[in-house]
Protein backbone atom coordinates (compact mmCIF):
# COMPACT_ATOMS: atom_id res chain seq x y z
CA UNK A 1 0.00 0.00 0.00
CA UNK A 2 1.19 3.67 -0.86
CA UNK A 3 1.74 6.35 1.39
CA UNK A 4 -0.88 9.10 0.95
CA UNK A 5 0.91 12.31 0.83
CA UNK A 6 0.58 15.25 2.83
CA UNK A 7 -1.39 18.29 2.02
CA UNK A 8 1.37 20.54 1.42
CA UNK A 9 3.27 17.82 -0.75
CA UNK A 10 0.22 17.47 -2.76
CA UNK A 11 -0.53 20.68 -3.43
CA UNK A 12 2.90 21.44 -3.89
CA UNK A 13 2.76 19.06 -6.45
CA UNK A 14 0.50 20.51 -8.41
CA UNK A 15 2.22 24.24 -7.98
CA UNK A 16 5.00 21.95 -10.14
CA UNK A 17 3.02 20.90 -12.32
CA UNK A 18 1.56 23.92 -13.53
CA UNK A 19 4.92 25.02 -13.98
CA UNK A 20 5.58 22.24 -17.13
CA UNK A 21 3.46 25.02 -18.84
CA UNK A 22 6.18 27.67 -18.95
CA UNK A 23 8.20 28.26 -21.83
CA UNK A 24 10.38 30.23 -19.92
CA UNK A 25 14.10 29.34 -21.06
CA UNK A 26 15.50 30.69 -17.34
CA UNK A 27 13.51 29.02 -15.31
CA UNK A 28 9.44 27.45 -14.89
CA UNK A 29 7.43 28.56 -11.88
CA UNK A 30 4.09 27.49 -10.84
CA UNK A 31 1.86 28.72 -8.15
CA UNK A 32 -1.83 27.20 -6.76
CA UNK A 33 -4.36 28.91 -5.08
CA UNK A 34 -6.35 26.68 -1.77
CA UNK A 35 -8.36 27.53 0.53
CA UNK A 36 -9.60 24.86 2.91
CA UNK A 37 -8.01 21.71 0.89
CA UNK A 38 -10.00 23.49 -2.53
CA UNK A 39 -7.77 24.04 -5.31
CA UNK A 40 -9.43 27.50 -6.44
CA UNK A 41 -7.05 28.43 -9.20
CA UNK A 42 -3.32 27.75 -10.66
CA UNK A 43 -0.80 29.80 -12.68
CA UNK A 44 2.94 29.77 -14.03
CA UNK A 45 5.11 32.43 -15.73
CA UNK A 46 5.10 33.32 -19.06
CA UNK A 47 4.74 36.12 -21.34
CA UNK A 48 0.92 37.74 -21.89
CA UNK A 49 -1.59 35.19 -23.59
CA UNK A 50 -1.38 36.00 -27.13
CA UNK A 51 1.91 37.36 -27.54
CA UNK A 52 5.39 35.20 -28.38
CA UNK A 53 7.35 33.99 -25.42
CA UNK A 54 10.65 33.67 -24.51
CA UNK A 55 10.43 30.00 -26.50
CA UNK A 56 9.63 31.62 -29.77
CA UNK A 57 10.85 35.27 -29.45
CA UNK A 58 13.81 35.10 -27.14
CA UNK A 59 13.85 36.71 -23.39
CA UNK A 60 14.05 40.09 -23.43
CA UNK A 61 16.84 41.14 -21.11
CA UNK A 62 17.20 44.05 -19.58
CA UNK A 63 20.44 45.17 -17.28
CA UNK A 64 20.13 45.92 -13.60
CA UNK A 65 22.98 47.40 -11.12
CA UNK A 66 22.56 46.24 -7.67
CA UNK A 67 24.52 47.07 -4.54
CA UNK A 68 25.54 43.50 -2.51
CA UNK A 69 27.58 43.09 0.36
CA UNK A 70 30.22 40.55 -0.17
CA UNK A 71 32.62 39.44 2.95
CA UNK A 72 31.67 43.07 4.65
CA UNK A 73 31.91 45.14 1.50
CA UNK A 74 29.56 46.85 -0.84
CA UNK A 75 30.08 45.84 -4.52
CA UNK A 76 28.07 46.70 -7.11
CA UNK A 77 26.53 43.81 -9.03
CA UNK A 78 25.28 43.98 -12.79
CA UNK A 79 22.43 41.51 -13.23
CA UNK A 80 20.13 40.62 -15.89
CA UNK A 81 16.14 40.00 -15.50
CA UNK A 82 13.82 38.78 -18.02
CA UNK A 83 10.79 41.49 -18.46
CA UNK A 84 8.73 38.87 -21.05
CA UNK A 85 7.07 37.39 -18.49
CA UNK A 86 4.43 37.68 -16.18
CA UNK A 87 5.77 35.65 -12.84
CA UNK A 88 3.47 32.74 -11.55
CA UNK A 89 2.15 34.56 -8.59
CA UNK A 90 1.09 37.72 -10.66
CA UNK A 91 -0.87 35.37 -13.37
CA UNK A 92 -2.54 33.77 -10.04
CA UNK A 93 -4.03 37.10 -8.77
CA UNK A 94 -4.69 38.17 -12.18
CA UNK A 95 -6.96 35.10 -12.80
CA UNK A 96 -8.38 34.47 -9.42
CA UNK A 97 -11.53 35.93 -7.58
CA UNK A 98 -10.57 38.41 -4.80
CA UNK A 99 -13.38 37.11 -2.50
CA UNK A 100 -11.31 33.40 -3.22
CA UNK A 101 -8.06 35.00 -2.14
CA UNK A 102 -9.37 35.72 1.33
CA UNK A 103 -7.73 33.95 4.20
CA UNK A 104 -5.86 31.41 1.20
CA UNK A 105 -2.84 29.81 0.68
CA UNK A 106 -0.65 30.24 -2.32
CA UNK A 107 1.41 27.28 -2.85
CA UNK A 108 4.70 28.11 -5.11
CA UNK A 109 7.64 26.56 -6.57
CA UNK A 110 9.95 29.06 -5.74
CA UNK A 111 9.89 31.40 -2.87
CA UNK A 112 8.29 35.23 -4.23
CA UNK A 113 10.29 38.00 -5.19
CA UNK A 114 9.60 41.36 -3.96
CA UNK A 115 7.41 42.77 -6.21
CA UNK A 116 5.36 39.59 -6.61
CA UNK A 117 5.63 39.30 -2.49
CA UNK A 118 4.19 42.90 -2.23
CA UNK A 119 1.46 42.04 -4.28
CA UNK A 120 0.46 38.61 -2.37
CA UNK A 121 0.80 40.99 0.90
CA UNK A 122 -2.22 42.74 -0.41
CA UNK A 123 -3.97 40.04 -2.07
CA UNK A 124 -6.15 38.70 1.29
CA UNK A 125 -3.98 35.54 1.62
CA UNK A 126 -3.21 34.03 4.68
CA UNK A 127 0.28 31.74 4.22
CA UNK A 128 2.32 31.44 1.52
CA UNK A 129 4.50 27.80 1.21
CA UNK A 130 7.25 27.83 -1.05
CA UNK A 131 10.28 25.52 -2.59
CA UNK A 132 12.89 27.13 -4.06
CA UNK A 133 14.81 30.09 -1.84
CA UNK A 134 15.33 32.87 -3.59
CA UNK A 135 17.99 34.38 -1.61
CA UNK A 136 18.13 37.77 -3.10
CA UNK A 137 14.67 38.95 -1.70
CA UNK A 138 14.55 36.71 1.17
CA UNK A 139 14.89 39.10 4.45
CA UNK A 140 13.40 41.72 2.98
CA UNK A 141 9.84 39.31 2.21
CA UNK A 142 10.13 37.46 5.25
CA UNK A 143 9.96 40.99 7.20
CA UNK A 144 7.04 42.39 5.04
CA UNK A 145 5.20 38.79 5.92
CA UNK A 146 5.67 39.16 9.26
CA UNK A 147 4.33 42.75 9.40
CA UNK A 148 1.24 41.74 7.56
CA UNK A 149 0.95 38.51 9.47
CA UNK A 150 1.32 36.14 6.95
CA UNK A 151 2.35 32.84 7.46
CA UNK A 152 5.58 31.70 5.19
CA UNK A 153 6.95 28.50 4.97
CA UNK A 154 9.78 26.89 3.15
CA UNK A 155 9.00 22.95 2.42
CA UNK A 156 13.17 22.45 2.09
CA UNK A 157 13.01 18.86 2.42
CA UNK A 158 10.42 18.69 -0.47
CA UNK A 159 10.89 16.84 -3.45
CA UNK A 160 9.44 17.32 -6.82
CA UNK A 161 7.44 15.14 -9.09
CA UNK A 162 9.53 13.21 -11.27
CA UNK A 163 9.72 15.63 -15.23
CA UNK A 164 8.93 18.73 -13.85
CA UNK A 165 12.39 20.55 -13.32
CA UNK A 166 13.52 21.75 -16.60
CA UNK A 167 17.23 21.06 -17.50
CA UNK A 168 17.31 25.60 -17.38
CA UNK A 169 16.38 25.71 -14.19
CA UNK A 170 19.55 26.09 -11.58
Amino acid sequence: MTTRKDWDTYFLDMAYMASTRSRCNRRHVGAVLVQGKKLLGAAYNGAPMGVPDCSEAGCMLVEEYELDEREGALQVVKKQRCIRTIHAEQNLLLFTDPKDREHSIVYVTDQPCWTCANMLANSGISEIVYHRPYPKDSEKVATLMELKGIIIRHLDSYEPPAGTLSAAQH
